[in-house]
């Protein structure tokens, strides 16, 4: 791939690295060469950095695998992925699982990332649908400042809620913002 080609989302080989690109941009200056400058996330650490290349520079594309696997459970550190068409269990351990699954039941569906057969990374669910097990009451009337309270979820998880949910309250979360977005029926 040339960086001319660069896209939101690819994946690439760079300085022995590999990146994915948040944005891009190509610039065309009045005087001079263009050239492309990208926001690249490192996708084995995390890690941002920026980077400017000629447009006509060869870039290695490195394949990322997103494979849907079910969260099975936790033994210590270690937590296990059932492989939805082999059934295998994959033991992943807590420093690449980190805080990711802190939305996660057990028995749920994430995304388990790899590259060359190596897993960095474990992408939950966009929303989740959990129990409010913990909470303050609300107080009636006053709903107008759009207020909140702290809630536990049934994972153990902390999130801000309205006033008016109650504990036993199932309630739609966004798991990237970590925000509440709305009950269920």
């Amino acid at each position: 791939m040339q960086a001319g080609d660069i896209r939101n989302g690819n994946t690439f080989e760079f300085e022995g690295n590999v990146f994915q690109v948040v944005e891009f941009q190509h610039v065309k200056p009045g005087k001079g060469a263009a050239f492309v400058r990208t926001q690249l996330k490192n996708v084995i650490t995390g890690g941002v950095v920026e980077k400017t290349f000629r447009p006509t520079e060869k870039l290695e594309d490195a394949f990322v695998e997103r494979k849907d696997m079910v969260y099975s459970y936790q033994d210590g550190d270690l937590y296990y992925f059932m492989d939805s068409e082999t059934y295998e269990q994959v033991p992943i351990g807590k420093d690449i699982v980190g805080d990711s699954l802190k939305f996660v039941k057990e028995n749920e569906t994430c995304k388990v990332c790899s590259y060359k057969g190596s897993v960095f990374s474990v992408e939950p669910p966009l929303f989740v649908e959990l129990e409010i097990t913990d909470t303050e009451p609300g107080f009636k009337g006053d709903t107008a400042t759009g207020a909140v309270k702290p809630a536990t979820v049934e994972t153990g998880a902390k999130i801000m809620v309205p006033l008016f949910i109650e504990i036993g309250e199932k309630v739609k979360i966004d798991t990237r913002s970590e925000e509440y977005l709305s009950r269920v029926k």
